[in-house]
């Protein structure tokens, strides 16, 4: 069993930064696949980004490429969402989760295992 604990998130004005952390127990971590989802109110969960269990490949969804990144320390068991030029639709509850998922699946909500209890995002204009 795996436990996941997101952290960093907060209240910053638009065009700020934030880095999420999602800290695994457990010593599985380097095994899975991290994914980053968000949720806004009244909206479904929206993959944002993923990265394979090795760091040497990741994904984005478009709307947030060349914005955010993804990585992961698994010495650490921990994984990171650095969000640079925030805007106030990226204002949500972000989760992070782990799965055996490869390429295309990346995106895909119901295909991971463990979940976060998520951390709230909110950008202020």
């Amino acid at each position: 069993q795996v436990q996941l604990v997101e952290s960093g998130g907060g209240l910053v004005q638009a065009g700020g930064s934030l880095r999420l952390s999602c800290a695994a127990s457990g010593q599985a971590f380097s095994r899975y696949t991290m994914g980053w989802f968000r949720q806004a109110p009244g909206k479904e969960r929206e993959f944002v980004a993923a990265i394979s269990w090795s760091g040497g490949s990741t994904y984005y969804s478009d709307s947030v490429k060349g914005q955010f990144t993804v990585s992961r320390d698994n010495a650490k068991n921990t994984g990171y969402l650095q969000m640079n030029s925030l805007k106030p639709e990226d204002t949500a509850v972000y989760y992070c989760g782990l799965g055996r998922i490869l390429g295309e699946y990346m995106g895909q909500a119901p295909r991971y295992d463990y979940w976060g209890q998520g951390t709230q995002v909110t950008v202020s204009s």
